[in-house]
């Protein structure tokens, strides 16, 4: 028996690297894929539309013109943007009850994109985003996560969609945690916090590889 120890990850809509990172650390071929510039290793990072990734393609440049193949994408970790899709976001469809049509046509689309990242050629396949809209009729999300439950001191509802995957465990949970949304602005309200990253790659790569390594058995 050959024993697999090591995944190949594809982090879809990431810029901040957080999750390849910490994938990375445990000794994974992790990459992240974004249409922004990586925030801070290039070498493991493609720059542009993750659709051609997401249908199954593995070959690929990396931010720093390097060429690469994998044999197969192991999981594939999505966070399809979520403006256009978010409760909270809702506000804006409606206004002076009259639906506005440019922001219904952009919730389709991000509708689109979200179901394409759910449908990825993989596996393993874990969506991420915030709770959504009702207009935007989702699936109901598989479980959902707090950053407190791993040691952060914030709160920020998080939920996901997962294929072949077990929701993720709590490891520490913060006493007192207090409100990320309204702590943060922008962007930087999206990113993954590093011990939730962490945790993610601990548990989904360890179930993976016991999978994978049962298979041969």
């Amino acid at each position: 028996m050959i024993s697999t120890s090591t995944l190949y990850v594809l982090i879809a809509c990431e810029e901040s690297q957080a999750e390849c990172l910490a994938f990375r650390h445990l000794g994974h071929v992790a990459y992240s894929c974004d249409l922004q510039p990586a925030r801070y290793e290039p070498a493991y990072h493609i720059q542009g539309d993750c659709t051609p990734l997401l249908a199954g393609s593995t070959d690929f440049v990396t931010q720093d013109g390097k060429k690469h193949h994998v044999p197969k994408w192991d999981l594939i970790i999505a966070h399809p943007p979520c403006t256009y899709l978010c409760k909270v976001s809702s506000i804006h469809m409606i206004i002076h009850g009259v639906l506005q049509e440019d922001r219904f046509t952009l919730m389709k689309k991000a509708r689109e994109f979200f179901f394409l990242c759910l449908q990825a050629n993989c596996h393993y396949v874990a969506v991420e985003n915030p709770l959504p809209m009702a207009r935007a009729q989702l699936p109901k999300p598989s479980c959902f996560i707090e950053p407190s439950w791993f040691g952060v001191k914030y709160t920020k509802k998080t939920l996901y969609w997962l294929k072949n995957l077990p929701p993720i465990m709590p490891t520490i949970e913060h006493p007192k945690p207090k409100s990320f949304v309204h702590s943060s602005r922008g962007k930087y309200r999206s990113r993954t916090f590093p011990q939730v990253a962490d945790a993610l790659a601990q548990q989904w790569s360890s179930f993976i590889l016991q999978e994978l390594n049962n298979k041969q058995l």
